[in-house]
Order: structure tokens, then C-alpha cells, then sequence
């Protein structure tokens, strides 16, 4: 009898055939992270205080007001005002601080945004104290009519 060392007469096991299926569960995975992700930070991309605009049908595009450094004011639906997100009871002090960022610009222009609901009585209020302190490039920012709300105005 002889015995041979080092040689199996065992065959190896066949591999498995490949797979043509594409594994989507990582790209889910991926995709699901992101979606929260920009569902976080998207409430903080809006700049200044969320009120209802008034809508128009011919609004003026006003790009300026979306960048960094825009001043940007806003009259709420009770009548509170902010100067981004700061709160200003006073008037004169919401002037003066306007004033104040003013000084070193190229472009004065600020931007008021209102809620449709607010007091035209005190957004008046607002323009005039600006106006009290030189402020005479002032941007009224509004929103364009959607389609199914044009439909229904003119019963309104």
C-alpha cells in the first residue's frame, strides 16, 4: 500500500455562480442619511424671521435680498418687528442699529418683508422711521402669485 503525502483527492467545491442583481441597499441607505440631513438644514437656509408674504402677480426679482450680508426686515402677523432675527420694540433703536449697518456699504438697499396679515398701519410705521434716518433705498419683497391661487382670487 502506498501512501502519498500532500496531495488530496478531495475536489474543491465549485464557486458560486456571480450575481447580476444590483445591491441597491447601500445607495437606500445613503440616500435616506442625505434626505434628513437636508431636511435639517434647510429650515436654517431661510434668513430672518418666516412670515406669509403678500402675493403679487408681477413681483420684482430682488436676488440681493438672499445674500449673506442683506438687511433684511420683517413686520410679523401681530406686528412685531425684526431686524433678522432680532427683536425690536423701539422704533428709533431699530433705526439707528439699520443706520449703523448702513454706513460702510456699497449697496444701501434694505429689505422689508411683511406678513400678509400684518397692519399696513405698522409696516407704514416702519418705512417712515427708516425714512427718519436717511434709509431711501428700501426693497419691498413680495411672492409670485401660484397658478392655483389665480384662479381663485378674482372671486375673492
Amino acid at each position: 500500500m502506498s501512501i502519498v503525502i500532500g496531495q488530496s483527492h478531495r475536489k474543491k467545491p465549485a464557486a458560486p455562480p456571480p450575481v447580476s442583481d444590483i445591491n441597491v441597499t447601500p445607495l437606500v441607505d445613503v440616500m435616506l442619511v442625505m434626505l434628513i440631513i437636508f431636511m435639517v438644514i434647510t429650515p436654517m437656509l431661510s434668513k430672518g424671521i418666516t412670515v406669509e408674504l403678500v402675493q403679487t402677480k408681477n413681483p420684482i426679482a430682488m436676488q440681493a435680498a438672499d445674500k449673506e450680508d442683506a438687511i433684511l426686515i420683517s413686520v410679523t402677523r401681530d406686528g412685531k418687528v425684526y431686524l433678522g432675527t432680532d427683536q425690536f420694540n423701539d422704533l428709533p433703536s431699530l433705526g439707528t442699529k439699520v443706520k449703523d449697518q448702513l454706513t460702510n456699504r456699497v449697496d444701501k438697499t434694505v429689505y422689508l418683508k411683511s406678513d400678509s396679515r400684518a397692519r399696513y398701519e405698522r409696516v407704514v410705521e416702519v418705512l417712515d422711521n427708516l425714512r427718519a434716518f436717511q434709509v431711501d433705498q428700501i426693497g419691498l419683497l413680495t411672492e409670485q402669485v401660484k397658478e392655483g391661487d389665480a384662479m381663485a382670487a378674482p372671486g375673492a
